[in-house]
């Protein structure tokens, strides 16, 4: 599903236009996008949580020339998944898609 896609169902389940649906979506990424550049973590109970953690400064290989080079240190945005996602991600469903 791509933006476009979610939108549309977002607007069809919440009975709104598709304008308010993609300004509320556009919306909720940019509030993750602040909360998380903050170093905040944000908790949606049922579906799961995005953390920001840290990833330490290592030695990588350029996987044409084999030459060692330096990966600095950064962040990495991280997802838990919750308990009620987990459970319908892994229920089966009759009749779905099947990849």
């Amino acid at each position: 599903m791509n933006k476009t896609e979610l939108v549309d169902a977002l607007a069809a389940k919440g009975s709104i236009s598709k304008a308010a649906a993609g300004n509320a979506l556009d919306s909720l990424i940019e509030v993750i996008t602040e909360t998380l550049a903050d170093g905040d973590t944000i908790s949606l109970v049922g579906f799961g949580a995005f953390s920001v953690g840290d990833r330490a400064a290592r030695i990588g290989r350029n996987p044409q020339t084999g030459k060692e080079l330096k990966i600095p240190a950064s962040k990495a945005v991280k997802f838990s998944v919750g308990a009620k996602l987990k459970a319908a991600v892994n229920t089966p469903k009759k009749g779905g898609k099947k990849k």
